[in-house]
C-alpha cells in the first residue's frame, strides 16, 4: 500500500481537467505538498489558495524548461514521492490532414513530455530508494482508432515506455513503482463531441480521478477504465482482425467514436 499523506505529489498539465482533481484528492488525503507543472497559467491564482501548493509553469514538452524547474526543485529538497505524468492534448483528424506543427506538438507533449520529466527525477529517486510514477496513456494506446492515428502513435509509445520503467526499477530493486492509466474518453472537455455508448461511457472526470488515486495507494500495475479496457489486450490476442475490427467498429462503434469530435475550444 501507498500512503499519500505527508507525500510530495507533481502533477504535470495539473493546472485544470484530471490533472486538477488529482491534487485536489492528494491533499484531501493529506498529501504535505502538491506541485503543478502546467504551460498554462490562467488559473495559477486559483490553484495557489489551495494550501501546499505550488505552481509552475513548465512546458513539458521542453529539455530546457523541464530541466530547469527541475533543477529548482531538486536543490530546494523537493524531490517528488508522486510524479503523475499526466499532460496531454489531441488533435483529432486522419492524419493527412495533420500538419507537422500539430505532429510535432502531440509526440512533443504526449510522448517527451513524460519522459523528460521522468528523467529529470528518477535519478533522485532511485538514489532515495523510493519514488511512484503514475503515467496516464489511454485506451487508445492498446486500440487503434480512426482520426486519433497520431495520438494513438504517442500513446502506444507511452504505454510501451511505462512497461519497460516499471520493469526496470523491478529488476534493479530501486523502490520506485509504475502505474500504467488506460482510460477511455473523459469528460474533461478534451475530447468534446466524442461518441460514447453504454458499454463505452463518457467517464466521470472525479471518478477516473478517484480510480487513479485508489491505484496509486493499492500499487495497481494498471487502472483501465471503464471495465471493457481491461479485454482489449485479450480480445486482441484471441481474435483475427477482422473480426476484432467487426467488433469494436460496427457492434461498439469505435472507429465511429471520433466522428463528430470538437475537442477544447482555444
Amino acid at each position: 500500500m501507498t500512503q499519500l499523506k505527508n507525500k510530495t505529489l507533481l502533477i504535470t498539465g495539473g493546472a485544470s481537467g484530471i490533472g486538477k482533481i488529482l491534487g485536489d484528492l492528494a491533499l484531501e488525503k493529506g498529501a504535505q505538498k502538491v506541485i503543478v507543472w502546467d504551460v498554462d497559467e490562467k488559473n495559477f491564482d486559483q490553484l495557489m489558495e489551495r494550501s501546499q501548493t505550488l505552481c509552475m509553469q513548465v512546458d513539458v514538452s521542453d529539455a530546457a524548461s523541464v530541466d530547469k524547474a527541475a533543477a529548482s526543485l531538486l536543490e530546494a529538497g523537493l524531490t517528488p514521492d508522486v510524479l503523475v505524468l499526466n499532460a496531454g492534448v489531441v488533435t483529432g483528424r486522419f492524419f493527412h490532414d495533420h500538419s507537422h506543427a500539430e505532429i510535432d506538438k502531440t509526440i512533443g507533449v504526449n510522448v517527451l513530455g513524460v519522459m523528460r520529466p521522468a528523467r529529470a527525477f528518477l535519478p533522485a529517486m532511485i538514489a532515495r530508494g523510493s519514488g511512484y510514477l503514475v503515467v496516464i496513456s489511454s485506451a487508445a494506446g492498446m486500440l487503434a482508432n480512426p482520426r486519433m492515428a497520431v495520438y494513438a502513435a504517442s500513446k502506444w509509445a507511452v504505454y510501451g515506455w511505462a512497461e519497460s520503467v516499471r520493469l526496470e526499477m523491478e529488476q534493479l530493486k530501486t523502490g520506485v513503482k509504475v502505474t500504467t492509466v488506460t482510460p477511455s474518453y473523459i469528460n474533461t472537455g478534451m475530447f468534446a463531441g466524442a461518441r460514447v455508448n453504454l458499454l463505452i461511457p463518457n467517464l466521470s472526470p472525479e471518478k477516473a480521478a478517484c480510480k487513479i488515486i485508489r491505484g496509486i495507494e493499492r500499487n495497481r500495475v494498471f487502472v483501465r477504465m471503464p471495465a471493457l479496457v481491461y479485454l482489449i489486450p485479450l480480445l486482441k490476442g484471441l481474435m483475427p482482425v477482422r473480426l476484432f475490427d467487426l467488433v469494436a467498429g460496427k457492434w461498439l462503434r469505435v472507429y465511429k467514436s471520433m466522428d463528430a469530435f470538437t475537442g477544447r475550444p482555444d
